[in-house]
């Protein structure tokens, strides 16, 4: 295992109530001015939009909005959120929703505190921001883990770049299952393979050889995959969401990552194919998985079988470790078509004109994967997931 620090800045509550039960002392903290953010306004649609601002006004905050925020935000919604905040002198943010919602935010309350652009900040000067405004979040759909994170992903258009950009930790966040209870099923199986391929993307990382992290992400993974099926068996099982909404969480806080250079090829290369489509994240990711894995052959042989035999339960006996690796990746692909997500682009409706070969060029490549992919064979890639 590689060296590391860890250190954990986020106060989870966690469970049916936790927002009623914990938010009032929270929000003792801060400051008076509280700017709202959520998305399309399904909060208001559930419950969860009512129970917040009673929560906020009975902690007699001052409320402004900020609504409208996209499934994959953009570079112009996080200045927009920034302006509202300083306009409006905001002392703290609660983002309500998903990661879209929770990964805006983190840029707003950096962006609020910048007087440059916090794009050219980090990218043109490999700058981090240091100041923040505070913020909580309260998760009502799960899958990204964003809010166990400083890290946003955020589309520029200008630049046609699905990128990182890196703001605050969440000062809290509340993570209760009854709020995902009325995400349509698509949405939660989507989020749901999310979380495994957070878990995969930090396994399939170097040190390569058996080590705890990677021991504890073996059963991250199987937890989440057994809490897929039993979600389409019962959409009800608050339980199954329990487990999948933790499982969320622990493959972004950090724990499965310590001492490990995580891998997020398919990430980036997801982010990008994003950036040119606006296509959904889960189902992007489920279509290109498989399809990269098997350019990871031979060099991801050891860490596949693995997967094979400790995840998905696969028989080694008088198998060889290629075998196992190969098997795995068939698995994975029979697994994507069994829980109802795409397995081509057709499927999502990504046409041959989408811009292939500018997805390939502008793809980050990852220092911690096990390849080092050229564009051509991106593109191969993309081109085999149509």
């Amino acid at each position: 295992m590689n060296t590391f620090n860890y250190s954990y800045a986020v106060n989870v509550y966690f469970g049916e109530g936790a927002a009623a039960k914990n938010m009032p002392a929270e929000l003792s903290k801060v400051g008076k001015n509280v700017l709202l953010a959520y998305g399309g306004g399904s909060i208001k649609k559930n419950g969860v939009y009512d129970e917040m601002i009673k929560i906020l006004n009975d902690a007699g905050k001052n409320i402004v909005e900020f609504t409208g925020i996209m499934s994959n935000p953009t570079y112009d919604k996080v200045q927009e959120g920034a302006k509202l905040a300083k306009d409006n002198n905001i002392d703290f943010i609660l983002a309500v929703g998903g990661g879209s919602v929770i990964d805006c935010c983190k840029i707003v309350s950096a962006q609020a505190k910048l007087s440059e652009d916090i794009w050219e900040f980090e990218y043109s000067n490999g700058k981090r921001p240091t100041e923040f405004i505070p913020m909580g979040a309260v998760v009502t759909a799960f899958g990204t883990g964003a809010e166990m994170n400083n890290g946003a992903v955020i589309t520029n258009t200008e630049k046609m770049m699905k990128s990182a950009l890196w703001g605050a930790f969440y000062n809290f966040a509340v993570l209760d299952p009854a709020y995902t209870m009325s995400m349509p099923l698509k949405q939660v199986i989507s989020g749901a393979f999310d979380s495994l391929s957070h878990s995969m993307e930090t396994y399939m990382g170097s040190p390569r050889d058996t080590n705890l992290s990677d021991e504890i992400n073996e059963a991250t993974q199987r937890n989440i995959i057994r809490n897929i099926r039993e979600t389409l068996k019962n959409p009800n099982d608050v339980q199954a969401r329990s487990e999948l909404m933790w499982a969320a969480a622990m493959a972004e806080n950090g724990i499965l990552k310590i001492g490990k250079a995580t891998d997020f090829q398919c990430h980036m290369l997801e982010h990008q194919l994003g950036a040119y489509t606006d296509c959904n994240h889960g189902q992007g990711l489920a279509v290109l998985h498989p399809v990269l894995y098997k350019h990871y052959l031979p060099e991801a042989t050891q860490q596949f079988a693995r997967l094979a035999t400790e995840v998905w339960g696969i028989d080694p006996k008088g198998k060889y470790e290629s075998e196992l690796a190969e098997e795995f990746i068939e698995t994975l692909s029979s697994f994507i078509k069994e829980i109802g997500l795409p397995t081509t682009f057709a499927e999502m409706g990504i046409g041959d004109g989408s811009d292939f070969e500018a997805i390939a060029k502008s793809t980050i490549r990852t220092g911690g994967c096990v390849k080092k992919f050229t564009d051509e064979e991106l593109l191969e890639v993309l081109n085999e997931c149509r």
